[in-house]
């Protein structure tokens, strides 16, 4: 599973920020490559996703979120827009909802269902998933060309069967995994 630790380096210039919410499966991690399933437009609206706890007599308390959103790639040769910087759940590990608790989410760097995600194009990450997580990760050399899976992660084959190129490794993976990854798009 694609993953990305907090060691990076980026432009804000290069983050998208309040256009898109997740549209895919719960929970998710950062560092999972995104494609856009709804686009944004200037007619895109909130909508109102339920009531955020307990209904009571004679009150509204709704939840608000995005129209437009996002899922994960699905195929090494689809359109991404970049990778997600937060994880995307609703509970903690506890399994208390985090929609009660705002610090927390803040503390665990993680969006909720009909919040906007943080997705990155570009910058220099600390990535771990790598061929679907293989250990040791076979193939991996620096300055070889990093390509989109079809988990939404990073692979490195693919030159010439269609895939689309994310970035480029800019080391070799350590003993559990993680590498140095350039991403450009």
């Amino acid at each position: 599973m694609p993953n990305i630790k907090p060691l990076r380096d980026l432009d804000e210039h290069n983050v998208f920020n309040g256009f898109y919410t997740w549209g895919g499966a719960l929970p998710t991690t950062k560092g999972v490559f995104v494609k856009i399933q709804s686009g944004w437009s200037t007619e895109s609206e909130l909508f109102e996703m339920g009531a955020a706890g307990a209904s009571f007599t004679n009150t509204v308390s709704q939840r608000v979120g995005l129209s437009t959103n996002v899922i994960a790639c699905n195929a090494s040769g689809d359109n991404t827009i970049g990778l997600l910087l937060y994880d995307v759940r609703e509970v903690d590990e506890n399994n208390l909802p985090l929609k009660w608790d705002a610090a927390k989410q803040a503390r665990m760097q993680c969006t909720l269902s009909g919040q906007s995600v943080v997705i990155a194009q570009k910058g220099k990450f600390l990535y771990s998933g790598i061929n679907g997580g293989a250990n040791p990760v076979a193939g991996v050399t620096a300055g070889a060309k990093a390509y989109l899976a079809s988990d939404g992660g990073i692979t490195v084959t693919g030159a010439g069967a269609g895939n689309t190129q994310v970035g480029k490794f800019l080391g070799v993976p350590n003993a559990q995994g993680w590498c140095l990854v350039q991403v450009d798009l």
